[in-house]
């Protein structure tokens, strides 16, 4: 096996200080299912599932630079998390906040992140009070350089300031994120469906959401629902 260059080690877990235990909110057996048996072996995996810790600087550069300046131009940002982890950088930010931030990410000269990429959602029901994560993936074509912001709400209060106004190609983004998780994009101007039917029911990529499902035909078969189907044990 060849010697690990740094070319290569990048997308490995940070070797800095350890980051603080996260208090575990669930454990669980198996990789794939609620502990039923499968043919792989990996039902016999023990895992404890955990929020991660925060990390602290210095991350090495560029990182450190692009943190230390949005520290200093958005106030609001110092206490919040930051997880630095595999050469990839993520500021929590409140929502509260999140207008200002990146305003400030696309429009100041040092960090000048022109494009938001992509907004994506993740749901984490056993995360009380912030179990509804928005993600933003910011790009500078300026600097050629990446950062993460994240943003958390509540189910019972699932709302996020839109960032159309800031990054205008964020509009489909945001729709699919309120469609598949339930995030209500304040001031979007069109919040509608775009990948499930207008009068659709929930929000499909929620983890407490229903399998449900159709029966699938083939010719001399037929694959049942993913509700109805048989369960191992």
């Amino acid at each position: 096996m060849s010697e690990q260059t740094p070319e290569n080690t990048e997308n490995l877990p940070s070797a800095g200080e350890p980051t603080p235990k996260a208090p575990v909110f669930e454990e669980k057996k198996g990789m794939w299912s609620r502990g039923s048996s499968d043919t792989s072996g990996y039902n016999l995996l023990d895992r404890e599932l955990a929020m991660p810790g925060a990390s602290q600087p210095p991350f090495g550069e560029p990182f450190d630079a692009i943190y230390n300046r949005a520290l200093e131009v958005v106030p609001e940002l110092r206490g919040a998390l930051v997880l630095f982890d595999r050469g990839e950088l993520t500021i929590y930010v409140p929502r509260e906040h999140l207008l200002k931030t990146v305003a400030q990410f696309r429009d100041d000269a040092f960090l000048r992140f022109e494009v938001c990429m992509s907004v994506s959602g993740v749901h984490y029901p056993q995360q009380r009070g912030a179990e509804l994560h928005s993600v933003y993936h910011l790009m500078s074509f300026t600097h050629n350089r990446r950062v993460r912001l994240e943003v958390s709400c509540p189910e019972e209060d699932a709302h996020i300031p839109s960032v159309v106004g800031t990054y205008p190609m964020a509009d489909w983004h945001e729709r699919e994120t309120w469609d598949m998780f339930g995030i209500i994009y304040d001031d979007h101007p069109a919040l509608t469906r775009i990948l499930m039917p207008d009068d659709w029911k929930g929000h499909p990529q929620r983890k407490d959401y229903p399998l449900g499902g159709v029966d699938v035909e083939y010719k001399g078969a037929k694959v049942p629902a993913p509700d109805n189907r048989r369960s191992y044990s």
